[in-house]
């Protein structure tokens, strides 16, 4: 597909792809045609979505991914470019949550969901930075932010305080990056319906929270895909430091 939302040319690394939203960037990017690249830690599920990606015409290769550690990160986006070239996009997804109330919250737990959901995406971007500022390449970072960068909601607090400094960190390197031609955008969702979180919504406590978004339901993972394109495609191109929510209206509660 042409036109100003194009990615086909575009290689584009996608870290959490084993499932959710990553999954569903990685599928919605390749359809439109751009490579892309499925990290995460798991990869048997990540060989099920190369081989479907690859089985409908599309370029995609799977590489062992755990952000927590910058050596794996690095060993991973060597693979990727080794395999289909210089990675042009980065989908900044990979992140975990620990539901317990901020006093039940473990040392562990915070250095677990801060470490994934922060440090993580954070040392992925650089690393990507760095790359494309040594080959004077013009680049592109998208960081998963949350509406709970904004909000708050009990039971997540280390998940919340990770995702607002994903929303400050998309502002600090923006800055930096703009002069090597490098755009840092964050797309914040709201609650999304996906496999991890789908039998909740069922629940009497997912009814209630589903009814209060103003426009009365649950968002679907496609729900997203129009900012994705935006934010991954030359569309976006006189946007950087910019935040994007996709939230059904939940923020405006």
């Amino acid at each position: 597909m042409s036109g100003i939302f194009d990615v086909g040319k575009e290689i584009i690394l996608v870290t959490g792809a084993s499932q959710g939203l990553g999954r569903q960037f990685a599928r919605v990017l390749s359809a439109h045609g751009a490579a892309v690249v499925l990290a995460a830690r798991q990869t048997a599920k990540l060989k099920s979505l190369e081989d479907e990606i690859i089985g409908k015409g599309g370029r995609a290769v799977a590489v062992q991914m755990d952000v927590t550690d910058t050596a794996s990160i690095s060993q991973a986006i060597d693979a990727a470019e080794a395999a289909l070239g210089p990675v042009s996009v980065l989908i900044n997804n990979a992140g975990i949550a620990v539901e317990k109330l901020a006093v039940d919250q473990t040392e562990a737990d915070w250095d677990a969901v801060i470490g994934a959901n922060l440090k993580g995406a954070y040392f992925t971007a650089t690393e990507i930075a760095r790359r494309m500022i040594a080959r004077k390449q013009e680049g592109n970072i998208v960081n998963v932010a949350s509406v709970l960068g904004f909000g708050v909601m009990k039971f997540v607090s280390p998940y919340t305080i990770s995702k607002a400094g994903i929303v400050q960190a998309t502002k600090a390197l923006a800055l930096e990056l703009a002069g090597n031609r490098i755009r840092v955008n964050a797309l914040a969702p709201g609650y999304i319906d996906t496999d991890m979180n789908h039998e909740f919504w069922a629940t009497p406590p997912g009814e209630k929270l589903a009814k209060r978004i103003p426009q009365r339901r649950v968002g679907h993972e496609a729900d997203l895909d129009g900012a994705i394109l935006l934010l991954a495609s030359n569309a976006s191109r006189y946007m950087t430091g910019s935040v994007v929510t996709v939230d059904g209206g939940f923020l405006l509660t």
